[in-house]
């Protein structure tokens, strides 16, 4: 779909949509509305129980056409953006292939985020759809802003960016895994920053295993689809070492190995690299945006899977960082992605904060649903920066808590560590996991994503489906403490 500014309004537009701030449905007015225009709207509104609710839709018909009544809450920025989206959602498959969006009143920045939640909410995935029917495939094609501050153009490049990254990270999350697999992960990633100007870095599983990457490598041991790493670096802030780390788990496919998952709901597991998902659509946004920082990505893929040569229960291996692993259960995989990939970063890229995303527990689902991802930090500074820019992105986060306590839970009668601990406290111990990888003088968070990822329900700037979660948050958290 296709979002473009105007300086004023088209003169044959089909449908007019418009901002309503809370309680203010009584009193709407647009320049040009006659009274008797003004009237019909006010009568439709109260009909239909409309308050101006952000992400609330009302309709009327006057003579000069449909009439779509958004509303955007206090009119603050997310308000502007849930709108967005909700006219997207009213008018996608509706027939309705133009809306002229009247943003009187908006600031630039509210605008921009209107345009991106009604392109983000316009995301599908219908390629193996052959039998989808004419009134269910999509018809809106065009979304035009008017009446927006000037620099709202200006302002919509940034949003535009993360919306390009968002449809990166909702499409990988979406393939089914025999079309996406570590290999094929690599392959459509750089494919689509090929020219941004991205450094990349690709590291097959003879350089892993010559690396000593044997937590890593220990998953994979049981699929026919060999590993990778795949790093991403954005030198926006010119030479030198990047300042910030970015880690995602890439398991993209999660039976659990040997200690297999039950049957029911194991197809979700394709989603199990939607911190890695995260990753690339962050990393894609910055080189969109020209972000001013330098930034790695490093994605840790495999496929965990069951077959003879599969790692057991009870099997030790040994990390890159020399650290040995007691594996107690093998679906507690996403930890060993992960401290093999952290441990790579530090030590040739000398980074000083390291943000790893991950599906990493159900514990974080059964703690917090669906509706925030669980955060954990060795610093409180890092921690309190990615809560601002969870609550100015819209991407919930809530802080949990470490310690030693939880950090003996994991302590091993023959090794280093085990990989998991008991039952209680499931995302902190795996947190804590992690944690024993990081170098004293770096700092560090983990963001357990499990509940976040996919939706089974239509969200405010999504289908039902992949959510693109994470990448409006780091690119805020770069935005805000990177570029300077």
């Amino acid at each position: 779909m296709n979002v473009t500014f105007a300086d004023s309004r088209p003169t044959a537009s089909p449908v007019l949509a418009f901002p309503v701030k809370k309680d203010a449905a009584g009193t709407i007015s647009l320049p040009g509305m006659d009274a008797e225009a003004s009237a019909i709207i006010a009568a439709a509104a109260a009909g239909q129980r409309f308050k101006g609710e952000a992400g609330s839709v009302a309709e009327a018909y006057v003579s000069s056409g449909r009439i779509l009544m958004l509303g955007v809450g206090e009119g603050d920025d997310a308000g502007y953006e849930r709108a967005g989206g909700a006219l997207t959602a009213r008018l996608l498959t509706s027939g309705v292939t133009e809306v002229t969006a009247d943003l009187s009143g908006s600031t630039a920045v509210a605008a921009a985020r209107f345009a991106a939640g009604a392109a983000q909410r316009a995301w599908r995935y219908d390629v193996y759809r052959t039998k989808l029917a004419e009134d269910a495939k999509p018809s809106l094609a065009n979304v035009t802003v008017v009446s927006a501050p000037a620099d709202a153009k200006e302002a919509w490049v940034a949003r535009d960016a993360v919306t390009q990254g968002l449809a990166l990270t909702k499409t990988l999350v979406t393939l089914p895994p025999n079309i996406l697999y570590p290999e094929s992960f690599v392959d459509l990633v750089t494919k689509e920053v090929d020219g941004l100007g991205l450094e990349v870095t690709v590291l097959d599983e003879a350089a892993m295993r010559e690396l000593g990457m044997g937590a890593l490598l220990g998953v994979s041991q049981g699929s026919r689809r060999e590993a990778r790493l795949l790093a991403l670096r954005w030198n926006g802030a010119g030479e030198g070492d990047p300042a910030l780390a970015l880690v995602g788990k890439g398991v993209t496919f999660d039976t659990g190995g040997i200690s297999i998952k039950p049957a029911a709901g194991m197809e979700d597991m394709k989603w199990d690299m939607g911190g890695a998902g995260a990753v690339a659509g962050a990393m894609k946004t910055l080189a969109l945006r020209k972000a001013k920082a330098n930034v790695i990505g490093v994605m840790g893929l495999v496929e965990n899977m069951p077959d003879g040569n599969a790692q057991r229960p009870g099997d030790v291996v040994t990390s890159m960082s020399g650290q040995t692993i007691e594996v107690i259960n093998t679906d507690a995989e996403g930890r060993l992605v992960l401290c093999d990939c952290v441990t790579w970063v530090q030590r040739t890229h000398k980074v000083k904060t390291i943000v790893d995303l991950a599906t990493l527990t159900g514990a974080m689902i059964i703690s917090l649903g669906n509706e925030q991802g669980g955060l954990f930090a060795n610093d409180d500074g890092l921690a309190d920066q990615l809560l601002s820019a969870s609550k100015a992105s819209g991407d919930a986060l809530w802080r949990l808590p470490m310690g030693p306590a939880y950090d003996k839970l994991i302590d091993s009668a023959i090794a280093d560590m085990k990989n998991v601990g008991p039952r209680g406290g499931g995302s902190i111990t795996a947190a804590q996991f992690i944690k024993r990888f990081v170098e004293d003088d770096v700092r560090w968070a983990h963001l357990d994503i499990a509940g976040m990822v996919w939706s089974e329900k239509d969200g405010p700037t999504w289908g039902k489906g992949a959510t693109g979660f994470g990448v409006r948050l780091l690119d805020a958290f770069v935005a805000d403490n990177f570029e300077k």
